[in-house]
């Protein structure tokens, strides 16, 4: 009997996860989420304009990027949303609790863009948010794999994944910031 059990609770929780899985919304304007300090990120409120998608650490080589996440987010106020998701999957780096991430980030970096609440990134409990970025059956564009703290996300002001720009490239780069004028000079995006 026990072993029946077993075996009926790890198929219930395999279908929960698969139901999770078939739960992927089409559209990242469907995502909402746990905002660092409680509140709601809703991402229909940023229709129309473009969103760089970030996972941050506090105990990372790359945690100085959040200075210049900052300074990007300051520098297109109206067109950009810089959005950080802490995780805690690579090497232990982000270990402390939201009050604690959200006290660092702003007492070291002066962090005042959107941060969700503490998720996972990869693995078995990925965040649905992070399935639709690096899935391409839900993104439509590209299939990609978390590599590290501070990888960026670039999608359009339609809600389309643009690139995905790895822990090394700063937000800060030539690379990013020709994209981000490139969206706002392309007409044909208008």
């Amino acid at each position: 009997m026990r072993y029946l059990l077993i075996l009926l609770s790890t198929l219930t929780f395999s279908c929960m996860q698969q139901t999770e899985a078939q739960n992927i919304p089409e559209s990242i304007y469907d995502f909402k989420i746990e905002g660092l300090e409680g509140d709601l990120i809703d991402f229909q409120d940023f229709k129309g304009k473009k969103i760089l998608i970030v996972n941050t650490a506090s105990k990372c080589g790359f945690t100085p990027q959040y200075a210049d996440l900052e300074k990007l987010h300051q520098m297109f106020p109206d067109d950009l949303v810089v959005i950080g998701f802490p995780a805690n999957n690579f090497m232990r780096q982000e270990p402390g609790s939201n009050e604690e991430i959200a006290t660092f980030c702003e007492r070291n970096y002066g962090v005042t863009f959107p941060m969700a609440a503490k998720i996972s990134v990869k693995g078995k409990d990925q965040h649905p948010l992070y399935t639709w970025l690096t899935d391409k059956e839900y993104n439509k564009v590209k299939k990609s794999k978390v590599k590290w703290n501070f990888q960026k996300y670039l999608i359009s002001e339609e809600g389309q994944l643009l690139e995905v720009y790895g822990s090394k490239v700063n937000p800060l780069d030539p690379e990013i910031l020709e994209a981000i004028k490139n969206l706002f000079e392309n007409p044909l995006r208008q």
